[in-house]
Formats: structure tokens, sequence, C-alpha cells
């Protein structure tokens, strides 16, 4: 049914977007428990900025997976590797910008925040770190995308929770072991990122050989780019809103002070969490939806937006009494300090009282 096929191509979609998380998940954990909420505080105000930097790209990502997807359904296999070729160029050369402005200017960029001044040497040294690692982190986007849009979801999953779980290994490496404090975070996140990348450029040629992705020999096609804008930049779009609405509300939060930019940071993260199941159930929707317009199946795309939808609906339900009933033992995975898990549980109250919205939002994007 359409039903189960958007559940079983969206759950691996899920669970990759859950370990892509964990990184920030498990640099916050660690951080905050070994660094303290000053250091929590200082990863936390890097977020927004690196968020809305990087923003327009997920809804452009969105557009090539789905153009991809067309092409692959129609079985024109040349169009495919032009689409992605086009989408890596693009993907790299958004990187070097995004690392050039993030460097160039980061302290600018917390001080409009109105980031504490105690807080600004930590912040503008981790973000600094960070986006040294934009290309890696794009080009994993690019892989992601080309493999949704050949419809595995499957794969970029299991590369994720390998490098998950080198996350983990170096975050304690370099924060606990080395004490390399808050950069030692952004280099772990960077080095297990770099690996799931390499890895899934190894894979896509060695599955797909008649793609044969090369980054030295990519080619940029513009009839296919602008056809991928067309799709993705709406969506785009709509989520550099959200971000530049989360650098809005930083700038708010920043002038409370440390404790709560620190309930900020965590609470943001099980939210981020949370919020995972519209998101990625519009991506699965978006390259469902995809391959069938390809295959002139029109009836079947409203019977899928229809399932999503209800499917989106029950989990944010579910979320939303999680957070409700535990969420002080949720904030305590990050912080131990009261006044500050305190803060952190009255605002995931509020915010998970609008998820229903957000999935009805995301699902109908993602038709």
């Amino acid at each position: 049914s359409v039903t189960k096929q958007i559940f079983f191509f969206a759950i691996p979609i899920l669970l990759g977007s859950l370990f892509q998380q964990l990184y920030n998940v498990v640099d916050s954990i660690i951080v905050g428990k070994v660094l303290g909420k000053g250091a929590l505080a200082a990863v936390g105000a890097s977020f927004p900025i690196i968020f809305t930097l990087v923003a327009l790209l997920i809804g452009v990502s969105i557009g090539f997976s789905v153009v991809i997807s067309q092409y692959y359904g129609a079985k024109d296999i040349p169009k495919v590797k032009n689409a992605i070729d086009t989408m890596f160029l693009f993907f790299f050369g958004m990187a070097v910008v995004v690392t050039i402005l993030g460097i160039a200017f980061s302290e600018q960029l917390f001080r409009i925040l109105q980031l504490p001044e105690n807080l600004m040497p930590q912040a503008t040294s981790y973000l600094n770190i960070y986006m040294l690692g934009m290309i890696v982190f794009f080009g994993f986007s690019g892989i992601n995308s080309a493999l949704k849009g050949l419809g595995d979801s499957k794969t970029p999953l299991y590369f994720l929770i390998v490098s998950a779980i080198f996350n983990v290994v170096f975050d304690v490496l370099f924060v606990m072991v080395f004490h390399w404090g808050i950069e030692g975070a952004a280099w772990a996140s960077i080095l297990a990122q770099s690996g799931a990348f390499l890895t899934g450029i190894l894979y896509l040629n060695k599955t797909h050989q008649i793609i044969q992705f090369s980054p030295l020999k990519l080619r940029f096609y513009k009839e296919i780019f602008i056809k991928s804008l067309k799709i993705g930049v709406p969506a785009g779009m709509q989520t550099t809103f959200v971000a530049l609405g989360m650098m809005a509300l930083l700038g708010i939060v920043n002038t409370f002070g440390t404790d709560v930019i620190a309930a900020y940071t965590a609470a943001g993260r099980i939210d981020a969490l949370a919020m995972l199941p519209a998101m990625t159930f519009s991506q699965a929707l978006s390259s469902f939806t995809g391959q069938n317009m390809g295959a002139k199946k029109i009836d079947r795309v409203l019977k899928g937006y229809r399932s999503t939808l209800t499917m989106t609906i029950l989990l944010c339900l579910f979320l939303t009494a999680v957070i409700v009933l535990f969420g002080n033992e949720l904030m305590q995975l990050f912080i131990s300090d009261s006044n500050v898990i305190a803060i952190g549980k009255e605002y995931l109250v509020i915010v998970s009282s609008f998820y229903i919205l957000f999935a009805i939002m995301f699902i109908t994007n993602g038709l």
C-alpha cells in the first residue's frame, strides 16, 4: 500500500536524520556535563548562525533530490548523472562561500546577537572551527540527496550510524581525554562527517557505476539547476525564515545571560529531535511524489499526502506527551544545574504544543 511504502521509505531517512542530529546532541551533552553551562551556552549560541548559513541549502537539496528521482523514474540515466554533477558543483561552491562568510564575520554576528562578553571567546572559536568542515557537511548532504533521489534511503543511514559512533568516540577523546575543550567537540564533528562523506562517494560509484561521480570531473547544467531551484527554493526560503526567526529569538535569549542561553541550547536539541518526524516524512513524500509524477500516477500522489499527514500528526502527538511528562529528565541529560533545567522544561512545554501545526506545514510543503 501507499502508506507502507512511504512509511518504510521514511523510517531510514528519519533514523538517518536522528543520527545526524546526534552530532549536535552528543556535543552538547559532553560539553554541558564536562565543561559546564558556560561552554554549553557558547555551543548553543553558534547553532542558529550555522543553521541560518546553510538553511537555503536544505530546501535546494530537496529540489535536487526530486529532480533526480524524476529522471530516475523516467529511466533517463544521463540526466540523472547531469543532475548529480550540477548539485555537487553548487553545494561545493556554497560550502566555500559559507565557510568564508562564517569565519570572516563570526565575531560581528555574535555581537549583533548580543552574546555576553564572557562567552565570546569560546563561541567564536567553536564556530570558526566548525565552519572549516562545511565542505564535508555540504558534500554528505549531496550524497544523501543523490541516494534518496535514486530511491535508496537506507544506505545513508548506515553511513550516519558509523559516523555518529565515531563522533562520540572523538568527542570523548578530544574533550575528556585530551582536554581540548570546546574546540575538541568541533573537530570531532568534522572528522566523523568527513568519514561519512568519503565513504558515500565510494559507495555511490561502486553501486551506481553508470553515474561515476568524481569531484574533479563535475559539469554544470544550467537547465537542471534552474529546474531544481524552482522546486527547492520555496522550501529553502521557508527554512531560511525559520532560521532567521531562530536568530532573532537567540538575540533576545542572549540578553538574559548564561543560564537562559544554556537552557535554550539543551531544550533546543530536544526540540530539534522532536521535529524530525515532520521534516523527514516531508522529504520522503517529496521523493515519492517525484517518482510518481515521473510515472504519471497522480492518484498515488494524493493518497501519499493523506497517509503521510496522518502518520506525522500521530507521531507529533506522542512526542508532545513525552516532552510534557518527562521534560525534566530529558534536560538532566545535558546539564546538572537545577535552574537551567527548570527554564528548559518550561520552554519545551510551550513549543511542543505547536508540533501538530508544524507537521501540517512541512508535509504540505513536501507534496
